[in-house]
């Protein structure tokens, strides 16, 4: 398992339907913003890639996925500075496996 729910389970003091709806927010957002960011990086679309980036990390902090996290502010970083996209085409498919393998977890974990 590559996240874990304490920093949600803090927020939430103990309230499972919090838990739920931000587990159910992550699964409606993030593949999406996923496959936008695949996409704004097919296109070279630097700006847009440090946009989506910048959007996910939040979002993966709040799931206690660090790896993720810290591959997320690479690219975020990387757009940012309109990094050769080469370098950000080299640590995508990290946060994409990542990012899947959460999302199936989440959805087995939860019967989502």
């Amino acid at each position: 398992m590559i996240y874990n729910l304490d920093k949600i389970n803090e927020m939430a003091e103990g309230d499972e339907d919090f838990i739920t709806s931000v587990i159910s927010v992550f699964l409606e957002e993030v593949p999406t913003d996923l496959e936008a960011l695949e996409v704004a990086l097919e296109n070279k679309n630097l700006e847009q890639v440090y946009q989506l980036a910048h959007k996910i990390k939040p979002n993966v902090d709040l799931l206690g996925m660090e790896q993720t996290r810290a591959i997320a502010l690479e690219i975020e970083t990387l757009g940012k500075n309109s990094a050769n996209v080469s370098e950000i085409e080299s640590v995508f498919p990290i946060l994409k496996k990542d990012i899947n393998q959460v999302v199936s977890e989440l959805k087995k974990d939860f019967d989502l």
